[in-house]
């Protein structure tokens, strides 16, 4: 019988969900999966990507430590893909490697003034505040009045973690460099800018609701911004979702701090819709000062056209969440307008000949662009794995595809990976330094240290 040794490069959703779809298949070959993980520790994008008061989402790790814990995978973290090991390395010990890496860098705006001193991308911010081990463990939080581009989830994350009480976040993972943070902005209101109207937006109706219960922060909406042309009525009377979403809107609209006539809480998060951003304004020194935006109006086909007015609102931070975006890895191609691998349902291309590249494929947003929820990944991952084991014919055929190859070629490069035991004793680490304080568990941040604890040094 034919045994499989496939490579999966990230361990986040994308690649644990490959591993498990795989095991789990009909297939006429035994299987034998090695995980690498670039992070100490495994999960990807819900550790590091999702606000730390969102416990629900971090349900998903439970069904993905399930998986890991079966004991049929095994896991190299802290181990740099294309630095600690490459795509020669893996051909010769593997015989097919799925890429599920993520997207985690922030689209780009291009508008004037975007690069100015106190403006930001969203998705470091989000690294910041999650304890993501390789950025900075300071975060600038001086502004008093923020805007925030984007009408997705993570622009609400991100607005809803500079709004909140850093207290009102003791309960959660938060690292305690990130709570002091918090705890000392001096930030009164969080302006958030849409370019399409109210029925358009990316959010979903939990994490909208979730705005509005937030302790002593005023929701704002302005009237004007509410006046439905005919595909939106359409889109709120034949979409469930939209009609949830524009009910909390409209008892939003009820509230005395609506059109901000004044409610009574220390912050105000501010939502204006119909805005296209234009420039952002600096002062002398070259620090954003103020945030212009266009008025738009719905165009009649789903889309939005400027109105030629434009409004100016002093700021002295701006955090843009308009998208992430893919990195290139070596040795394997990469689309950079798109930011993806280019793949056919998985199978990775040629980029000149649009051919399939033997025994390399990809899932997850590195494949089709940050969209989606993390469900989504699931059936993303069943193509891919179709594709790899109807294509047998075209595996790699490895030199050595020996269990214990890996681990020595590891040591012998001075690699100090992370296994899954490792895992195990960096959690409850985590987890009992919560317990004291009631807290879920308190993240270990430096590299260096969540390494250390992993490896029982």
């Amino acid at each position: 019988m034919t045994k499989l040794r496939l490579a999966i490069v990230g361990a986040g959703p994308a690649g644990i969900y490959a591993a498990d779809i795989l095991l789990k298949a009909e297939r006429k070959f035994d299987v034998s999966i090695d995980l690498f993980e670039q992070l100490p520790a495994p999960y990807g994008l819900v550790r590091y990507g999702v606000a730390p008061d969102h416990p629900r989402i971090k349900g998903i790790i439970t069904a993905l430590r399930e998986v890991l814990d079966r004991g049929d995978i095994r896991l190299f973290g802290n181990v740099r893909y294309g630095q600690d090991i490459t795509l020669e390395d893996l051909k010769r010990h593997y015989n097919a490697v799925i890429f599920a890496t993520g997207a985690v860098r922030d689209t780009s705006l291009d508008i004037p003034g975007i690069d100015a001193e106190g403006s930001y991308g969203a998705a470091d911010f989000v690294s910041w505040f999650d304890g993501h081990p390789d950025v900075p463990r300071t975060w600038p939080l001086d502004a008093s009045s923020v805007a925030v581009i984007g009408n997705g989830n993570v622009a609400l994350d991100v607005s809803r973690m500079l709004a909140k009480h850093a207290d009102d976040l003791l309960s959660t993972e938060i690292p305690d460099n990130v709570y002091e943070g918090l705890k000392a902005s001096p930030v009164t209101d969080v302006h958030v800018f849409g370019r399409r109207g109210p029925a358009q937006v990316k959010f979903t109706p939990l994490e909208l609701r979730e705005l509005g219960e937030l302790h002593d922060v005023d929701m704002v909406v302005y009237d004007e911004d509410f006046d439905y042309d005919e595909a939106s009525k359409a889109a709120i009377a034949s979409n469930k979702q939209v009609m949830v979403i524009d009910r909390v809107l409209q008892a939003w609209r009820k509230r005395p701090s609506a059109n901000n006539a004044g409610g009574e809480a220390s912050r105000r998060l501010h939502l204006h819709f119909w805005a296209k951003p234009v420039e952002v304004k600096t002062d002398e020194a070259g620090h954003v000062s103020a945030f212009v935006y266009e008025r738009t109006r719905p165009d009649g086909e789903g889309g939005v056209v400027g109105t030629g007015e434009l409004r100016e609102i002093p700021i002295q931070a701006l955090y843009r969440a308009v998208g992430y975006f893919g990195s290139p890895l070596p040795g394997v191609p990469f689309d950079k307008r798109h930011g993806v691998i280019p793949n056919r349902e998985g199978q990775v291309l040629h980029k000149d000949s649009n051919e399939p590249v033997p025994g390399v494929y990809a899932t997850g947003w590195i494949k089709r662009g940050p969209v989606g929820l993390i469900g989504h990944t699931k059936s993303d991952a069943m193509e891919t794995v179709r594709h790899l084991i109807n294509d047998q014919g075209s595996w790699w055929q490895p030199e050595d595809a020996s269990e214990e190859a890996i681990p020595a070629l590891l040591a012998s490069r001075g690699v100090h990976w992370t296994d899954l035991e490792g895992w195990h004793r960096l959690d409850e680490h985590e987890v009992a330094l919560g317990l004291p304080h009631e807290r879920a568990r308190i993240k270990i941040v430096p590299r260096d240290e969540m390494v250390a604890i992993s490896r029982g040094e």
